[in-house]
């Protein structure tokens, strides 16, 4: 079976390490929501910091890189009808034999029901959680900038909903990347060693 390359270096160097933050912040959250006790809150909470920020610097990389490579084109919506091609094989198709409507390539890695998830993902929910959470980190300066303190419930509220949405997300992407490939955890190799097997005609 031939094989073509589909994942860089640094693309599989940023998702990985992205991931591996994002179940950090997760597992320091709910502690500090005291779901578990892990960490004492002093802990939990400076740690949570820590790993935003690293997070953070992660991200103005990635988006640098994405910029500077064209890779931000992988993005891009497609049109409605694929979309729902894609949404047809996930919920029907797959579990009854009909063939996968995409074909992934080094130019188009993601299909189209992943380019809208993606899209979503980075234009509603992550401004939500990353807004909420520089608010709660900085809350002693509301003062200073004309908000009021009341609304300090409401501020955790949607940055809990949010992170609960990204939970959500990881979620459905480790079940379709450990379930959905032509080769048995193919998905979760090709973001390993950057390539994917060619399948067969």
């Amino acid at each position: 079976m031939e094989q073509s390359m589909i994942y860089q270096r640094f693309e599989r160097f940023w998702h990985w390490l992205q991931a591996l933050l994002i179940i950090s912040l997760m597992i320091t959250g709910f502690n500090i929501h005291d779901a578990h006790r892990l960490f004492d809150f002093a802990q939990a909470a400076d740690l949570h910091v820590v790993f935003a920020w690293t997070l953070v610097g992660l991200w103005v990389f990635a988006i640098f890189w994405h910029l500077v490579t064209g890779e931000w084109r992988q993005y891009v919506p497609s049109s409605p009808s694929t979309v729902m091609a894609m949404l047809r094989y996930y919920t029907f198709d797959i579990f009854f034999g009909g063939g996968h409507p995409y074909h992934r390539t080094r130019q188009h890695k993601h299909n189209p029901l992943q380019r809208a998830t993606y899209l979503a993902l980075n234009l509603l929910i992550l401004p939500a959680i990353w807004i909420s959470g520089w608010l709660y980190l900085f809350y002693d300066s509301w003062g200073d900038w004309g908000l009021s303190n009341e609304h300090l419930g409401t501020v955790a509220v949607i940055h809990t909903a949010a992170a609960f949405a990204v939970l959500a997300f990881l979620v459905v992407h480790l079940y379709l990347a450990l379930t959905v490939s032509e080769t048995p955890l193919g998905n979760v190799k090709a973001m390993i060693t950057g390539y994917e097997d060619e399948p067969e005609e």
